[in-house]
């Protein structure tokens, strides 16, 4: 064993006894740790907002977007909280016996909601604390620009996107759980989800601090003054609501953030480490 790192096969030994554990919280628990989770990731999305909001190029803009954004999965991974996309992963321990998939449909649920209610608890104080005055309305703007951007993508579009998305960021917990110190786990997190948000990625938690902070920005006129002055239409202002968000974005992302995290990257390190192991003995 390398006293530095786990070996790949090592990495998916250990996530059978993680994701059994995980399985195995009591509600109360998920909950509480999701709020946490879904905080810590509403954080990063906004002060990458913050960042980027007068950047006019895109690709410069979500470049910088990438850098401050893993700071959240950072706050997650080290400190214990739930993450939904994360915690597609448990599959793993389900297909090795470990797990019951009652158990993780449990995770699931809690944890999920546990991640929506500390975002919006993020997203209320954010308002209440008037942050997107800066740059004379502009963030506001920007922020409804956002939520506008999000919730037109096509169904397909938006699920694709979520698949790749949770890919990489499945691979940041992963990578991050075969380093035996908190520098090694930081340097995992950071290059995966780098590539993540600067590629335009979705994710579905992030989502539920950029569309509900959109909504609730454009009652507030200057702020959507500002939205229009960076040519958003007034019927894709019309469209930005709370049954867009869930039909047009939540649930499409949700979707493929599970398939991206589950199939592509635990199901298939199961089967290249596991399967034949298993079938072996």
């Amino acid at each position: 064993m390398n006293n530095f790192y786990l070996s790949p096969s090592e990495i998916t030994e250990r996530y059978v006894d993680t994701g059994c554990m995980k399985s195995n919280l009591p509600p109360l628990k998920l909950l509480l740790l999701g709020i946490l989770a879904g905080a810590f990731i509403a954080f990063a999305s906004e002060g990458s907002n913050m960042a980027i909001h007068t950047i006019t190029s895109a690709g410069l803009a979500k470049t910088l977007a990438g850098a401050l954004f893993s700071t959240g999965l950072m706050m997650v991974v080290i400190t214990g909280a739930e993450l939904f996309t994360g915690n597609t992963l448990i599959i793993v321990s389900c297909l090795e016996g470990r797990a019951r998939w009652r158990g993780l449909l449990k995770n699931w649920f809690f944890v999920y909601t546990g991640n929506f209610i500390g975002a919006v608890i993020v997203v209320a104080f954010i308002l209440l604390s008037g942050q997107f005055n800066f740059s004379s309305g502009m963030l506001g703007g920007y922020t409804i620009k956002t939520a506008v951007y999000k919730v037109s993508l096509p169904f397909a579009g938006a699920f694709f996107m979520g698949l790749l998305g949770n890919w990489l960021v499945c691979m940041a917990v992963w990578m991050a759980s075969a380093a035996k110190d908190v520098t090694g786990k930081l340097l995992s997190i950071f290059f995966p989800i780098w590539l993540f948000v600067t590629s335009g990625f979705e994710h579905s938690i992030a989502n539920m601090y950029y569309i509900p902070a959109g909504i609730l920005a454009k009652s507030n006129q200057a702020w959507l003054d500002a939205a229009i002055s960076m040519g958003v239409a007034a019927k894709d202002l019309e469209a930005l609501n709370w049954s867009s968000f869930v039909l047009k974005n939540l649930i499409p992302v949700t979707l493929g953030n599970i398939v991206g995290g589950s199939i592509f990257v635990g199901v298939t390190y199961w089967l290249s480490y596991l399967y034949k192991a298993k079938k072996k003995a």
